[in-house]
């Protein structure tokens, strides 16, 4: 569920393990974005489908040519903290570390590590439908890096700089040419003639945690599944459409621009699907 963050948020950062450590400011991850993160939710101390986010993480990093770093050493981080995390989000983050001026990576690199905790209590009771709006940026296509959760995010920076409305809850990101890749800060779904369907991110996006979760989900329990390419008027003409995002899960959209769903489909059992 959406986490609202304190107004005095509290953040806990440890560096390669180390609390109040010293971020060198010639990190590739700060100079290039050279590097890969993942976040979080964290409700009564533990951070929510760990196991999966390291998966997914260590993955990235072999993309990327980074050493993955050990899952002992987020497991100390985690226990270095113990108690002192109780309902928040937690980013994991890895870079290439640092290097001499210039765009050749290292060789060989000593990645580097952040662990970064910030306090928010979960919003409680019903969560309510998304309101979207189609966001003006398209995504470029980068096959090299489609998929992968890196530092660079740009393009969600200045998608996100489109809207300052707060009852527009997320952003619709398409393509080049025009088909229908995830939102600002999610994956989404269609549900079409009894099939669950989610783009295909061969050429840009994120592949989403949540997202892999639901997929594997709901195929086991019988649901079709598929990732496939389409554009507005398919999300227009879907029966519902849902949101995912490892902090605040799974969300229908009521309202994409004049587009409404009144009502949920299957969005309830998809939801107490992943969650579970």
């Amino acid at each position: 569920m959406p986490v609202q963050p304190a107004l005095n948020q509290a953040t806990l950062v440890l560096v390669d393990g180390a609390e109040g450590a010293v971020f060198d400011p010639l990190d590739r991850g700060l100079m290039y974005g050279d590097g890969v993160f993942r976040t979080l939710l964290v409700t009564r101390g533990q951070p929510r489908w760990w196991d999966e986010h390291l998966e997914k993480l260590a993955g990235d990093c072999a993309r990327l040519g980074i050493p993955t770093v050990a899952d002992a050493l987020w497991q100390a981080d985690l226990a270095s903290l113990a108690g002192r995390m109780e309902e928040g989000v937690l980013k994991l983050v890895v870079t290439r570390g640092s290097g001499p001026r210039g765009y050749l990576p290292p060789d060989p690199c000593q990645p580097r590590r952040l662990f970064c905790y910030s306090e928010g209590a979960a919003i409680k009771g019903p969560v309510p439908a998304a309101t979207v709006r189609v966001c003006r940026l398209r995504l470029g296509h980068q096959p090299a890096l489609a998929g992968i959760k890196h530092l660079n995010r740009l393009e969600q920076v200045l998608a996100r700089a489109e809207w300052h409305d707060p009852t527009i809850h997320e952003g619709l990101l398409l393509d080049q040419a025009g088909r229908v890749i995830s939102g600002v800060m999610s994956n989404i779904f269609l549900w079409r003639d009894g099939e669950l369907i989610t783009p295909s991110l061969t050429q840009c996006g994120v592949a989403g945690v949540a997202r892999a979760r639901l997929m594997s989900l709901a195929g086991a329990k019988g649901y079709r599944v598929r990732e496939a390419e389409f554009g507005l008027d398919d999300v227009f003409g879907a029966q519902e459409t849902m949101l995912t995002n490892s902090v605040s899960g799974l969300r229908r959209i009521g309202r994409l621009e004049e587009k409404s769903w009144p009502d949920p489909v299957v969005s309830g059992e998809l939801g107490a699907l992943l969650d579970a």
